[in-house]
């Protein structure tokens, strides 16, 4: 039997503190539920791993995985190798917030093989942070950035946001001069989204503070404008909000934009494998109880038919800078892309949302405004 070539996504949840505009699976958890965590985690490995599985890519987020002491992070990484077959080139990643790095844990990390960190910037201005509920200053930032380049690590995201509360055009883009100068690998640049039941969402929606935030035509400069600095200083916009210099790109998350299988480890982690996705319980204590025992643990199980491949392979692949792939299409559904998108497809072409660049269908600048209604316009009636 050959290998199956997958990627493999841990969850870490917990915290120090909670985001006010966080609505991940996420909590503060004292150091004997962490320990008793990472040994949960390290059953549920032994119980899905296998040999046969060939590991291109593994990715480590939260919660702040950072937040776990080193020896813990290691047994974790140690028990992905011997349950499945790490590949030499693997792309290896870590979520770390600034302020919970030690050279003693980056020496760790990397002596444990990871080779790509991502820090959860957000901001290089502390009034920003502060009002987002960071525990981070910007120069705990780059005091941890600057440890994780003197332990070796050549390959370093740094996540930030636009349309804050009070945010001005020129505060957004003096956060990706500071950052630019630094000479990273990667940019991952998102507009902040008011999700319902997190602290931000009951202070800004629907309230006199909802003033604060920049309208949506704003938001639009702000996204331009950044992306225009960004390309100008050598970065390419692989995917709508990401940034790589050439060869950087994010592998791990290439794989989900491209319908790649993926197996989630650790509380409440999604999985997309066997024609299947679901998800692990967000119950601690189920977890902790039962991570030995997958079938008990994995909740809302569905089965993706071929129409719901194809609505995922068409919304996902426009979130793609270059597109849908039309010929990969064929081959993987055994039917032409404009057999089955022909309609919508003309109708955004016309005018002028889309466009055609060899065998890639992607968003123009003026598609790209209106990317959610256009992704939107691809899923499919009926089975």
């Amino acid at each position: 039997m050959s290998d199956r070539d997958i990627e493999l996504y841990l969850h870490i949840p917990f915290c120090i503190r909670k985001c006010a505009y966080c609505d991940f699976l996420s909590f503060s958890g004292e150091r004997k539920t962490q320990e008793a965590y990472s040994n949960a985690l390290i059953r549920e490995i032994q119980a899905v791993g296998n040999r046969e599985y060939s590991v291109s890519s593994i990715y480590i987020g939260g919660g702040t995985p950072s937040i776990l002491q080193e020896d813990s992070m290691v047994a974790i990484l140690d028990a992905i190798r011997n349950n499945f077959k790490v590949l030499s080139w693997a792309e290896i990643s870590i979520e770390c917030n600034p302020g919970t790095v030690t050279a003693q844990k980056l020496h760790a990390y990397h002596q444990a093989g990871m080779n790509r960190i991502s820090f959860g910037l957000q901001s290089a201005h502390n009034h920003e942070l502060e009002k987002l509920g960071r525990i981070h200053t910007w120069e705990m930032f780059l005091e941890s950035y600057q440890l994780a380049r003197k332990e070796g690590f050549s390959n370093i995201n740094v996540d930030i946001m636009s349309g804050l509360p009070g945010q001005t055009r020129e505060e957004y883009l003096d956060t990706l001069r500071k950052v630019i100068r630094l000479n990273l690998e990667h940019v991952s640049a998102y507009s902040l989204i008011l999700e319902e039941g997190t602290p931000f969402y009951q202070m800004y929606y629907n309230t006199e503070l909802n003033q604060e935030l920049p309208d949506e035509e704003e938001e639009r400069r702000m996204y331009w404008h950044g992306r225009k600095f960004l390309e100008e200083q050598g970065f390419s916009c692989y995917e709508i909000s990401n940034y790589a210099r050439p060869s950087k790109e994010c592998r791990h998350n290439l794989g989900y934009w491209t319908g790649k299988e993926y197996l989630g480890i650790g509380l409440g982690a999604s999985s997309y494998f066997n024609g299947k996705r679901f998800h692990n319980t967000d119950s601690m204590k189920e977890y902790l109880q039962m991570s030995d025992k997958p079938d008990r643990i994995r909740i809302e199980e569905e089965i993706v038919t071929k129409k719901r491949a194809m609505e995922e392979v068409a919304f996902l692949g426009l979130r793609l800078t270059k597109g849908i792939d039309m010929m990969d299409f064929e081959k993987r559904f055994e039917c032409r892309f404009q057999d089955v998108y022909g309609d919508v497809m003309k109708r955004f072409l016309s005018m002028g949302f889309l466009a055609i660049n060899g065998p890639y269908l992607c968003l123009t600048e003026k598609g790209i405004d209106v990317s959610n209604q256009i992704m939107a316009e691809f899923l499919l009636d009926g089975e």
